[in-house]
């Protein structure tokens, strides 16, 4: 199941799986519990707002059928579930205590980096403390090379929605721009911009929104 909350009535249901299904690794406490993310997201289900994958399904296929072409290789079916779990955990121990949440949902990994670590306010260049923690990211994502890479960016509802449209396209390329640019294999990496229009917390206060301003990045595995 991704987690994506659907429209209409079953998007309430989606909801309540996606928290019953969707685990994250406090980057303080240390204790598992169900994302903040995941919670915000219940915040307007009704309306379709989603955290996790972007692209959609046919995308990220397009892509996966593009590696194997590449000559890069598929998972074998039985196999999947053990490459993500060591993914995940190699991914947990790089992250602990940086601020970055690692969720699972089913086959995929979202890590979920808030603006707050990554970026400057109303600003696309990174800051330069976030740097190792791309490394680290960096260094898993090579070793487990067998993944499509979505980076999508978020913004809150603060400006203009055009506006905040092109600030989530460019903070979603600098952060994939980063990662090629230190080894990781384009042809594995999708972009995508939501601007304002995915919140997983409530925009009319400063701790909503800046919930709301993020950069996800979610694993999905090269199958057959």
């Amino acid at each position: 199941m991704n987690c994506i909350l659907k429209r209409t009535t079953m998007s309430m249901l989606g909801a309540l799986v996606l928290l019953s299904a969707c685990t994250t690794l406090d980057p303080y406490t240390h204790e598992e519990k169900t994302s903040s993310a995941t919670k915000g997201a219940l915040i307007g289900a009704a309306s379709g707002i989603a955290i996790g994958l972007m692209t959609g399904d046919d995308a990220v296929e397009r892509r996966q059928y593009a590696l194997i072409g590449a000559g890069v290789g598929a998972i074998a079916g039985g196999s999947v579930g053990a490459y993500m779990d060591n993914q995940e955990l190699a991914l947990r121990k790089k992250l602990e205590g940086t601020g970055v949440s690692v969720t699972r949902d089913g086959d995929n990994i979202t890590l979920v980096m808030p603006s707050n670590v990554t970026f400057a306010t109303d600003s696309s260049d990174l800051r330069p403390e976030f740097f190792g923690v791309l490394d680290s990211v960096n260094l898993v994502l090579k070793e487990y090379d067998k993944t499509v890479i979505e980076v999508a960016g978020h913004t809150d509802s603060t400006g203009t929605e055009k506006y905040n449209q092109s600030l989530s396209e460019r903070r979603a390329a600098t952060v994939a721009t980063y990662l090629i640019n230190r080894g990781v294999l384009e042809m594995r990496v999708i972009t995508i911009g939501m601007g304002e229009t995915r919140p997983v917390a409530d925009n009319s206060t400063e701790a909503g929104r800046a919930m709301n301003r993020r950069v996800e990045l979610t694993l999905v595995p090269v199958t057959q």
